[in-house]
């Protein structure tokens, strides 16, 4: 039988540009359509989803899809980190709950509500936790554009991390995206 500790897991799942940023310069994704996908393939999305237990996300991302006009389309809880969001909107009270600490003390506290496969997203939150070592394995879906420039998805790190890429998939005839699982 495995383990707790095994069972533990956090996960990436982001797209960048050709020159790895996950916004332009304005802030804005509306590039992430670049390519017609007719058939609305989820490439993968679902499938990830469909094998974690709660979203641990930075509070710019959070607002960024509180300021979609959809409904909000997360149906497992959501962890929002942050140092200055007093609350969580009351259309999200049941939806979205604030977390604050250090990344370790936050995966404390959401380990301890049995929440252990984790879904790390936003461009802050996954630099911190790969500051921290604390991502597993990521899947990173490059749209083939160049920005020039934006929120890039990797910074400064302490220390080198070495990845393995077990698997590469190709969406639209344009799109690649990348499995990588921490080699520790």
């Amino acid at each position: 039988m495995k383990s707790k500790k095994m069972n533990k897991k956090n996960s990436v799942f982001i797209a960048t540009s050709l020159d790895g940023f996950i916004a332009d310069k304005n802030g804005k994704i509306d590039w992430l359509n670049s390519i017609p996908n007719p058939d609305n393939d989820d490439m993968g999305y679902i499938e990830f989803t469909n094998g974690i237990d709660a979203l641990v996300m930075g509070r710019i991302t959070f607002e960024t899809i509180l300021g979609f006009d959809v409904a909000w389309p997360y149906n497992k809880p959501v962890f929002v980190l942050s140092n200055t969001l007093k609350e969580i909107p009351e259309s999200h009270k049941d939806k979205a709950y604030l977390v604050k600490g250090t990344v370790t003390e936050i995966l404390a506290k959401i380990h301890k509500k049995g929440y252990l496969r984790l879904y790390i997203d936003g461009g802050t939150t996954i630099r911190n936790f790969l500051k921290a070592d604390l991502i597993d394995e990521m899947i990173l879906t490059t749209i083939p554009i160049l920005l020039g420039g934006g929120s890039s998805l990797f910074g400064e790190l302490p220390n080198k991390l070495s990845f393995e890429r077990i698997g590469t998939k190709s969406f639209l005839n344009q799109i690649t995206q990348n499995h990588y699982k921490r080699k520790k």
